[in-house]
């Protein structure tokens, strides 16, 4: 085996240039060349413990598909991720590696870790540039499964059970498939075109996609199972928005952020007026909020021609909850962080917004999520000129599934209650997963949900 790379840094992703890339919506990241990611991979110790494998949340065997890279043979490592992961593409855009597979990688101690990530993404694509597709030979079971919701955790399980020869059926709210990785991720972090190539490869599974069907209006959890569903899969997300109650939320140039970057990803807001979905962006935008919802929606009102965008977030830079290439790619593109910010009203002229009015923070003692609790400073009120406010400070799952499926148990915010082994919930038959259950949270998580669900749902049909 060839010695190790024992570089300290990780090979520089080639990016668009910041002041080009914040006036278009095509990828910032450019990714790896076959040379890269061949130098990239050979960074890899192929530790004897794995431990960036027990940080995958899918399970993928990623120092075996790494060394599959080093020796430049990427259709292996291609079948290697996809043994445990149905969208790498995807997962090496989107994912937090920094907290996960990378966050364990042992290359971190003394220098950056290896990138994972990168590399994953690099085999994604050149499989499907150069790969060729496989045969597909699947026995059917004759029983049948429904899935509500095509998003990561939805399409994971219905792949995952197509695979082993069930009927699935995938009921989408939408009119495109891909849930938040189609309506909710922009363009310039995860390409459409990707995302559809992806749901096109669970569909030549055998998996039937019904769009425009509102699960919990369209047709009920109980009708489904009427209709001779053995099993149900929940993964319908988290799609309802937080607002904060403050004064003049209800103006009009005030968003919900999901509603904002639906309207420009999904109903090509980009392009108004030659399309009839207004997004109104004015000189100034304020994002309230800091994960990674607000950087995709400060990032996107910053390429449709505002000025001044402002992050506005009442804790401190420490505690903010982005991914830190999102804050870093929104501070490199011009987006303002105002910290230690929080606002209190949003007052307006003729209906629309005019300006926001807001107060300095400072941090307190620690809160119940361990974060030190943010406090008003009194008399530090100022006012930001704006006249676009998008709120981004959090959603939970739609309540019409709650309240339409007698015997589901529930968390007092929405959550579905479920087994977290079997992903099980207290109604016979109906699983669930994904940000349904957890609230907000990261693609691969719904990925892992959707896997375990499959497993279980498998297990109970076969012994039947």
């Amino acid at each position: 085996m060839a010695k190790p790379n024992m570089a300290p840094n990780k090979v520089k992703m080639p990016e668009q240039e910041p002041n080009v890339r914040n006036k278009n919506f095509e990828e910032v990241a450019l990714g790896y060349t076959k040379e890269m990611a061949m130098e990239e991979a050979a960074r890899c110790l192929n530790c004897k413990h794995k431990p960036c494998t027990k940080g995958c949340p899918v399970g993928v065997p990623i120092p075996d598909f790494i060394a599959a890279v080093a020796a430049g043979d990427f259709e292996k490592a291609y079948d290697v991720i996809t043994s445990e992961n149905a969208l790498p593409a995807i997962c090496g855009r989107v994912c937090p590696q920094e907290n996960q597979c990378e966050g364990k990688c042992v290359r971190g101690i003394k220098g950056e870790s290896v990138g994972i990530g990168r590399l994953e993404r690099f085999v994604a694509d050149y499989h499907r540039e150069y790969g060729h597709k496989k045969e597909i030979n699947i026995e059917k079971n004759g029983k049948k499964v429904a899935v509500v919701g095509s998003g990561p955790a939805g399409i994971t399980c219905a792949g995952e059970l197509a695979k082993k020869g069930y009927d699935v059926t995938v009921f989408e709210a939408l009119h495109k498939t891909g849930g938040v990785l189609s309506y909710g991720i922009p363009e310039f972090r995860l390409p459409k075109t990707l995302v559809q190539q992806e749901v096109d490869g669970v569909a030549e599974l055998g998996v039937d996609f019904e769009t425009n069907v509102v699960v919990g209006r369209s047709i009920t959890i109980d009708e489904l199972q009427e209709q001779g569903y053995e099993a149900i899969f929940v993964g319908s997300g988290a799609g309802l928005p937080r607002f904060q109650g403050i004064p003049g939320e209800n103006l009009n140039g005030v968003y919900a952020a999901n509603e904002f970057l639906t309207r420009v990803n999904l109903m090509k807001g980009y392009e108004f007026p030659k399309h009839p979905t207004p997004v109104k962006i004015t000189d100034t935008v304020c994002v309230i909020g800091a994960g990674n919802v607000a950087m995709d929606a400060a990032r996107t009102a910053k390429r449709l021609g505002a000025k001044d965008v402002y992050i506005v977030y009442r804790r401190g830079p420490e505690e903010v909850p982005a991914r830190a290439e999102e804050v870093h790619h929104a501070k490199e593109e011009g987006v303002i962080f105002k910290l230690l910010t929080n606002p209190v009203k949003i007052e307006g002229e003729d209906g629309w917004v005019k300006s926001m009015e807001c107060v300095e923070m400072e941090l307190g003692e620690p809160d119940a999520s361990g974060r030190r609790r943010p406090i008003v400073v009194e008399g530090s009120n100022f006012t930001i000129e704006t006249g676009t406010v998008i709120v981004a400070i959090g959603q939970s799952p739609n309540p019409l599934i709650r309240q339409t499926t007698p015997g589901l148990d529930c968390q007092n915010w929405g959550g579905i209650i479920v087994d977290e082994e079997t992903m099980k919930s207290s109604k016979d038959g109906v699983y669930a997963g994904g940000d349904v259950v957890t609230g907000a949270a990261t693609v691969i998580l719904a990925m892992g949900a959707g896997k375990k669900a499959a497993k279980a749902i498998d297990e109970a049909l076969s012994s039947k």
